[in-house]
């Protein structure tokens, strides 16, 4: 998301539930290892890094208007929890809320379902793995929820989440990511 409001061929063709995206860039070198560095090498310092960019492209994008109430990590599963032992998500969540002024919750969405990793499925499996993966734990009616994740390849992890909260009355979804697939 950008100053020109820019949005790619496949949200025309099919808009997505979330309302906007904010990432910083794309996903390739060198920028791809600062994301594995922080999902699987518990480089934990890049989660604030990322926050701190993220909250500066937000103060060039949103008005205070348009800033969130509330910002929530995408969840993993409680067994991608217990491998991993953190959640990348919420490394760039806590910061980046701090920075906006608003609360965060690490516990306001869950995975209900333990999915296969979306990285080794195609466009059409991702939207499938994801469809009825996470519950909310209380009522979201009327509030702007940003939700955070490290990347966005096809999107279907945040359209579902943003579905989720969307049908428990979401009057908004902003996600903020880190870095993000090229599109067309």
């Amino acid at each position: 998301m950008g100053s020109t409001r820019y949005r790619c061929e496949a949200c025309i063709e099919t808009p997505p539930a979330f309302d906007a995206t904010l990432a910083l860039a794309d996903y390739r070198a060198p920028l791809d290892l600062l994301a594995r560095g922080l999902k699987f090498r518990a480089r934990l310092a890049l989660g604030e890094e990322f926050a701190r960019r993220l909250a500066l492209a937000a103060q060039d994008n949103l008005d205070r208007h348009t800033r969130p109430d509330i910002v929530v990590p995408v969840p993993l599963s409680r067994e991608r929890l217990i491998e991993r032992g953190y959640n990348q998500a919420w490394e760039i969540a806590r910061p980046l809320a701090r920075r906006l002024g608003t609360p965060a919750d690490a516990t306001l969405v869950r995975r209900t379902l333990h999915t296969a990793p979306q990285s080794k499925l195609d466009r059409e499996a991702r939207r499938r793995n994801v469809g009825r993966a996470f519950a909310l734990a209380r009522p979201v009616a009327g509030q702007h929820v940003g939700v955070v994740d490290d990347v966005m390849t096809s999107g279907a992890t945040l359209d579902a989440l943003a579905h989720t909260l969307k049908a428990a009355g979401a009057r908004r979804v902003t996600n903020f990511v880190a870095l993000r697939t090229p599109k067309d």
